[in-house]
């Protein structure tokens, strides 16, 4: 095997980079074997890493015709390959750093990162060798079979894999067009009037910071509350407009590959028209959306009274969760729900939220009753859908919030509705 490459030097590392075909990688990258550990139980451990991601890698490669990776790291011994540099001349640019990488003989390679690409593009040739001749960037480097290699090669396994950073959410939302919610979310921040100009933190947290006064929420809390819209119109999709190769897929599944764009406009008007009653219904967040002042949400988010349920993070979502619950349940609208809470106090330091979403004593905001906070809600709009075990269970988790001192538990529920 021969191969065109760069040479490149970092830290006391030589490497080469070059490009491979999947048919390459299929015939000539092995698993890691005894390259890291001679102990069998720490092959073993090494092997197990390698998990079922790379069977997303692998349906990833089939499905997406805009597939792209990172480089694949790969160590070789048994033979170092050999290094033939030519020299390049342009105008005054001199350089032997390109070359060719010969393999004369059976040479051993194995990823030090990238395991589950290489096993991803494995599993995908064999359903399709037609793809064996798409190329991925490789980035070769020297090593030795005895303990000094075995050392200086793992501590590079591990460092490449230790800091090797997921992506974050923020950019997930801003980048990622394959991610439905992600799409939409977009969508929304740029045209829709509740979230548009400054109605939205910039911050890369869920909480908003106490200076803001002028969001109406965080971004990842949109993205989540979007999702819950998501997964609601899928299952109505399934009733109205069976279609077995969107449905079948799990959620996550799903949100890797970008969807039909006749049922992404759907999902996006689904999610526009939910907005658009939620604004039409409340009459403070028709008067938010129309406030062009300055601090247009201090009245409703402040360390004075906590504000409105609607404009805290921790309060928005599980609000969403109990709306869209409730629909299935009483057969009414979005509309119709919304139009009820709208007629009662969501102010945080009144009963019950008062301890259960803000300490009225320190004036700080309480976080993780999310649960307790949907409980509660879903109670207000008619006690007799709540079953035995969500009853007991609010009535439970409410008095612990409080500190419920009194003998019958039944009287926390005086305080809820």
């Amino acid at each position: 095997m021969k191969i065109p490459a760069i040479k490149g030097r970092i830290g006391d590392w030589d490497y080469y980079v070059s490009t491979l075909t999947f048919q390459q990688v299929n015939d000539y990258v092995s698993k890691i074997d005894n390259e890291l550990h001679k102990s069998e139980s720490l092959k073993e451990l090494i092997q197990r890493s390698i998990t079922n991601n790379f069977i997303s890698i692998k349906k990833y490669i089939l499905h997406q015709p805009e597939l792209f990776f990172n480089s694949l790291v790969l160590a070789v011994y048994d033979d170092y390959p050999d290094w033939v540099e030519i020299e390049v001349k342009y105008e005054e640019l001199e350089t032997y750093q390109l070359g060719l990488l010969d393999f004369p003989s059976h040479h051993k390679i194995f990823p030090v990162d990238g395991q589950h690409r290489v096993e991803g593009i494995k599993a995908a040739l064999a359903e399709n060798p037609e793809l064996g001749t798409m190329k991925i960037s490789a980035i070769f480097i020297g090593h030795k079979n005895d303990d000094n290699g075995l050392k200086r090669t793992r501590r590079l396994f591990s460092t490449l894999n230790r800091y090797a950073k997921p992506v974050t959410m923020d950019d997930i939302i801003a980048l990622d067009e394959d991610d439905s919610i992600a799409i939409v979310t977009r969508n929304l921040l740029e045209n829709h009037k509740l979230f548009t100009a400054r109605k939205v933190t910039k911050s890369k947290n869920k909480a908003i910071p106490p200076e803001d006064k002028n969001s109406f929420t965080s971004i990842i809390t949109l993205y989540e509350c979007n999702m819950e819209l998501l997964k609601y119109h899928r299952k109505q999709q399934k009733k109205v407009n069976p279609n077995p190769e969107r449905d079948n897929k799990n959620f996550a599944e799903y949100l890797k590959f970008r969807p039909e764009e006749e049922d992404l406009t759907s999902y996006e008007q689904f999610v526009t028209s939910f907005w658009n009653d939620f604004i039409d219904s409340f009459d403070y967040i028709n008067a938010f959306t129309q406030d062009t002042g300055a601090n247009p949400s201090e009245p409703y988010r402040n360390n004075i009274d906590g504000g409105n349920l609607l404009f805290r993070p921790i309060g928005l979502l599980p609000f969403v969760q109990c709306v869209l619950g409730l629909v299935p349940l009483t057969n009414q609208n979005f509309s119709d729900i919304f139009n009820f809470y709208n007629g009662i106090d969501l102010t945080l330091n009144q009963k019950p939220w008062k301890q259960v979403l803000w300490n009225d004593f320190e004036k700080t905001m309480i976080m993780g009753n999310k649960t307790l906070i949907k409980s509660i809600l879903k109670y207000k709009y008619d006690e007799s859908l709540l079953k035995q075990y969500e009853l007991q269970n609010l009535k439970t988790k409410y008095a612990s919030a409080i500190n419920f001192q009194g003998n019958n538990i039944d009287d926390v529920l005086k305080d809820i509705k």
